[in-house]
């Protein structure tokens, strides 16, 4: 969702291609590193990076699964997740199934009126025909995860009774810096400047439209809710990886929706051929040049089975589209040369 009227300056670009030549090791120091030094080099690349987003907020967390080391900055900051938290959605809702409340097969009806524009590729919205339509919840499950679909996401709070309940499952499981209080339509609620049950204003002027849409981005970029730190972010991974939120078989099919999410290209932009990534992606609206949130987490195997964790989210960045994903890209290019054998 996009209210930007205004183009970031020009200047942006140039003073990020600036911090990026100036990135220290050197892009080309990484081409051929020993594993040690690169490593021990991550740190000052990931510090190096976060300066290159300012004035946005990076926040990144990488977590070696082999060795239990892990290198951070700014990890312990809590950032809006946007659609990153349809990942965390779908393992409460499979954590249902196991326990024998849902089945993959239930059918679950959603109405006209539940939905809603947002999805990385053509999903329900662009199929739906009629007043209402049933899908089941292996379908939900596809949509919200692979597509990013945001009709679909919001059927699946409901079927699980709200997103408390998801936030309850991820607390159950160790997980207390990540937080689910909204559902999709309530974040476009705030977005929109409006409380619940109110309308759009008839014959509003664009001044008007304007101001609320201002009130809206500012009030998100405020409100606490449906956020997560980077470090819970990886808690999350760690804990699916090692099938300690979710029994093997559900482990398996909510990996393999993460590793079908390939729109948009973030970090996966900056991987080799031979590492298989399975992540989840969030994007907010944006005001005046300002993007409030710009996220991608996920899970890094080589073909030896080494596993890395990464979490990157990124708040209030006044950078282009281009320029947030030519950062994304080379923070997974850099990641990867860390562990690259």
């Amino acid at each position: 969702m996009k209210m930007s009227r205004v183009r970031a300056p020009a200047i942006a670009g140039c003073l990020l291609n600036l911090a990026l030549a100036c990135l220290s090791p050197s892009v080309e120091a990484f081409e051929q590193p020993s594993t040690a030094v690169a490593q021990t080099d991550l740190q000052h690349t990931l510090e190096a990076l976060a300066q290159r987003a300012r004035p946005g907020l990076l926040g990144i967390a990488v977590l070696d699964l082999q060795s239990g080391n892990a290198w951070r900055v700014n990890a312990d900051h809590a950032y809006p997740m946007m659609s990153m938290f349809k990942a965390p959605v779908a393992a409460a809702v499979l954590s249902r199934v196991e326990r024998g409340e849902l089945t993959l097969g239930q059918q679950v009806t959603i109405k006209r009126a539940e939905v809603m524009r947002g999805s990385a590729v053509p999903s329900i919205g662009a199929r739906f025909q009629g007043e209402e339509m049933t899908f089941t919840v292996d379908q939900l499950l596809t949509a919200a995860v692979s597509e990013s679909d945001n009709t679909a996401v919001d059927a699946l709070i409901r079927v699980v009774g709200g997103p408390q309940v998801v936030t309850s499952f991820l607390h159950a499981h160790g997980i207390d810096g990540m937080r689910v209080d909204l559902d999709e339509a309530g974040l476009r609620r705030v977005f929109s400047g409006l409380v619940q049950g109110e309308a759009v204003p008839t014959n509003e002027s664009p001044e008007a439209t304007d101001a609320r849409y201002e009130r809206g981005f500012q009030a998100f970029m405020a409100d606490p809710r449906n956020r997560s730190t980077p470090d819970a972010a990886v808690t999350f991974l760690s804990k699916l990886w090692r099938n300690e939120l979710l029994p093997p078989k559900s482990t398996q099919h909510l990996l393999r929706l993460m590793y079908a999410q390939t729109i948009p290209n973030r970090l996966r932009a900056g991987l080799p051929k031979d590492v298989r990534f399975a992540d989840k992606t969030g994007t907010s609206g944006s005001f005046d040049g300002e993007v409030g949130a710009y996220n991608d987490i996920g899970i890094l195997t080589w073909p030896d089975g080494h596993t890395v964790i990464v979490a990157a989210f990124l708040s209030g960045s006044r950078a282009s589209d281009a320029e947030r994903d030519a950062l994304f890209a080379e923070l997974g290019r850099r990641i990867a040369a860390a562990f690259q054998r």
